[in-house]
């Protein structure tokens, strides 16, 4: 079913805070539904946070119901699903175990707990300090302990190790943009893109990104129209969700303009 193209107005303010987060959270819903379905790189990757505006976590329904904006700490707190589940399911340590009842742990505890997970990975770095699969599960348990610098570190080696690994780069993408570089993250994955153009998760990470971090919602639409452009393959609920998010940005612009041009008047 061909997609058809959604424009964007021609000029508009800036989007405000509490709009950009607020259509970060339905982004980032629709983008966990996109997901691994869509990965192709040909190197197996050991659990790792999910790509994406798939990943950056979108806040729990009860707090954008209520009008609560959520804030990168909380939003970063949630990025380190291993992957899609509900809103109020229970929070999972890293180890996978549900932490329903129980005390959720502190940053020193999951600092700890990463260090333990680490040490043998380490030292099989020691020995082959190139290995893409160790270097990315290195840079997953950083990421999921919230230690967002030396994740992104870990992933800059796998993808020094093997530059053309789109998911890679997907990957160091999201590790930079938690530790706040926005234009870091936006240049990896714009990098990814030229080894393949039709990344579907790249393209969907660079509208989120583009949204979240620069509040460019014309950008973001840009890349996500790419995206329906040039993966055809995506089931019609996928489509639905990606062209629901453009529609509601789009909305959000038209918006802004009708009241700039009323203040003008």
């Amino acid at each position: 079913m061909a997609i058809e193209p959604i424009k964007a107005p021609a000029a508009s303010e800036p989007l405000r805070p509490a709009q950009v987060y607020a259509m970060a959270a339905i982004c980032l819903a629709a983008g966990l539904a996109i997901g691994y379905l869509l990965r192709r790189s040909e190197t197996p990757l050991p659990p790792a946070p999910q790509s994406a505006g798939l990943a950056i976590a979108s806040a729990p329904a009860s707090a954008t119901a209520a009008g609560q904006i959520p804030s990168m700490d909380q939003m970063r707190q949630m990025a380190g699903s291993q992957g899609p589940r509900a809103a109020n399911a229970a929070p999972r340590s890293p180890h996978g175990s549900s932490m329903a009842g129980k005390r959720m742990p502190s940053m020193e505890e999951l600092k700890q707990i990463a260090d333990r997970q680490l040490a043998p990975l380490q030292e099989k770095l020691k020995t082959d300090p190139k290995n893409t699969a160790v270097l990315m599960q290195v840079g997953a348990i950083y990421y999921t302990t919230h230690q967002f610098k030396e994740a992104a570190v870990y992933y800059g080696k796998a993808v020094d190790a093997d530059p053309k690994n789109v998911a890679f780069r997907t990957k160091l993408a999201i590790g930079l943009y938690s530790t706040g570089d926005v234009d870091g993250a936006i240049a990896q994955l714009n990098k990814a893109l030229s080894y393949d153009p039709k990344d579907a998760n790249a393209l969907f990470d660079l509208g989120t990104i583009r949204l979240q971090g620069k509040q460019d919602g014309k950008g973001a639409v840009a890349a996500w129209q790419e995206l329906l452009k040039t993966n055809p393959q995506l089931s019609p609920d996928r489509k639905a969700q990606v062209q629901k998010l453009m529609a509601d940005v789009l909305t959000t612009l038209g918006d802004q303009k009708g009241r700039a041009r009323s203040a003008a008047q």
